[in-house]
């Protein structure tokens, strides 16, 4: 009995794209983000602002704000969506993350930009669950791994954008003007889907966990006026609702696999993407003026920015859970390989044993295997195993643990950088990459090309509509 398997085998076509589009650009904005407050930062320590000036407890504030509140935006709206439904909170949170983002560009000082950062935070922790889960649940089984790295994929062209946004307004334009636009810049693409959000249909799988066949028929209509499969139309698809004990029980070690590996994951990811700048100059000397700090910094994420559409491609030929397992072990190779290279004095980097450059060529790779690797596949996997009354709870704790790792490095990181030096710092994160490979291997599971409700197994039943 497959009621889903119209929807299931239907071909790529322009309504997926249309999702895609709808639920990606909210990530965006995240990755925007994780480059650009680097560079606010980079604004502010360089001239001193009045208003702006940084301590370093506001410096850790200011870098972490957003992702301590995204924390709680995954979780609130992971709930909600399990509770309420994904069409009922989508896109409140693009509305929170918009008006975050727009606000920061007009802080009067440093404490409300904090402020306003920590509301931008809340709405991007709200999209992971809902956005992933609402095009998981609407896409075919052939493309689905593809389509929910698409939506993630975003972050890719997010982080060029930050990249060109800070390099040019550091370039042309008055520290004090610079930096709002960095700011503002940030809140467009999540603005233009906010409408859109409202306009999609509750989701097929939901709908069916509701008992709603009349929304199921809607919400199949709208990716390509599909139909219930096998002589269902006559009856009632229901998904049966999964108590919590029970949901707890069967996934216990699937959810510490899927939280732990992006909490080891986000450990290395925000640690060394915000702050790039400080890394890179570590390596590469201190550039000659701020905006050419700014496109150093970058140049990792656009390393990266090829690994988000090589993970698109092979990830349902691949599988997730080979893909994740590579990239942490490609991780931790290249952590290794530049920790040995480098020469230290204490905390202090030297120099290497090879010329800069190259080494540093060999840290920016580590941004296609992070992207390519775990960045992308604990995004995917979670919207797809967990059961549907639990699926945007699973991915939003998963999510959360990810932030958690995300928070606690992007606090320290500047702490145990001036402390260890870079050296040391590698040879954690390699550490950390092993840790996650392993984990990978034991608590995840593969869902290429297997239905929903295979892979979560969901229990569908057909009841006989009354009258």
């Amino acid at each position: 009995m497959e009621p889903f398997k119209t929807i299931d085998s239907l071909k790529l076509n322009f309504n997926h794209i249309k999702i895609w589009y709808t639920a990606g650009m909210g990530f965006f904005t995240d990755a925007y983000d994780l480059f650009i407050i680097g560079a606010i930062l980079d604004v502010f320590n360089a001239y001193k602002i009045p208003g702006f000036v940084l301590n370093p407890l506001y410096t850790g504030l200011l870098a972490s704000s957003a992702i301590f509140t995204a924390i709680f935006g995954q979780l609130i709206f992971g709930a909600l969506g399990d509770l309420l439904g994904r069409k009922k909170v989508y896109g409140v949170e693009a509305s929170l993350l918009t008006a975050g983002a727009a606000l920061s560009a007009i802080s009067p000082n440093v404490l409300w930009l904090i402020i306003f950062r920590s509301v931008m935070g809340l709405g991007i922790g709200g999209d992971y669950p809902i956005s992933a889960t609402i095009m998981s649940e609407y896409a075919n089984v052939k493309d689905r791994g593809k389509l929910v790295a698409l939506v993630f994929a975003n972050q890719g062209i997010g982080s060029l954008v930050a990249v060109a946004v800070g390099a040019i307004s550091a370039f042309t334009l008055p520290p004090d003007i610079a930096w709002r636009v960095m700011a503002l810049i940030g809140a467009i693409p999540a603005a233009t889907v906010i409408y859109l959000r409202r306009k999609v249909p509750e989701t097929p799988r939901y709908s069916a966990l509701k008992g709603d066949t009349e929304t199921l028929k809607k919400a199949l209509g709208f990716v390509n006026g599909t139909k219930i499969d096998n002589g269902s139309e006559s009856k009632n698809v229901k998904i049966k609702r999964m108590g919590l004990r029970e949901f707890l029980s069967k996934y216990w070690l699937l959810l510490v696999g899927t939280a732990g590996s992006w909490f080891l994951l986000d450990i290395a990811f925000y640690g060394t993407g915000i702050y790039s700048g400080p890394i890179v100059s570590s390596i590469l000397g201190k550039p000659s003026s701020l905006g050419t700090e700014i496109v150093y910094a970058g140049v990792p994420f656009m390393v990266g920015f090829f690994g988000y559409f090589t993970a698109v491609a092979l990830m349902d030929k691949l599988g997730r859970k080979t893909i994740q397992t590579i990239g942490f072990i490609m991780m931790a190779a290249i952590y290794g390989l530049v920790g040995t290279l480098a020469i230290s004095h204490g905390a202090k980097l030297i120099g290497f044993v090879i010329p800069a450059t190259q080494a540093f060529a060999l840290y920016a790779l580590s941004y296609f295997f992070i992207d390519f690797g775990p960045n992308t596949t604990t995004f995917v996997i979670p919207s797809e195993v967990y059961p549907t009354s639990y699926r945007t709870t699973g991915h939003g704790i998963s999510a959360a643990a990810g932030k958690t790792g995300a928070a606690i490095t992007t606090f320290y990181f500047s702490v145990l950088l001036a402390q260890y030096g870079i050296k040391d710092i590698l040879y954690m994160l390699g550490i950390i990459s092993v840790i996650g490979a392993i984990l990978t291997i034991i608590a995840v599971k593969e869902p290429k090309l297997k239905s929903l409700e295979e892979v979560s197994q969901d229990k569908v039943v057909l009841e006989e509509k009354n009258g």
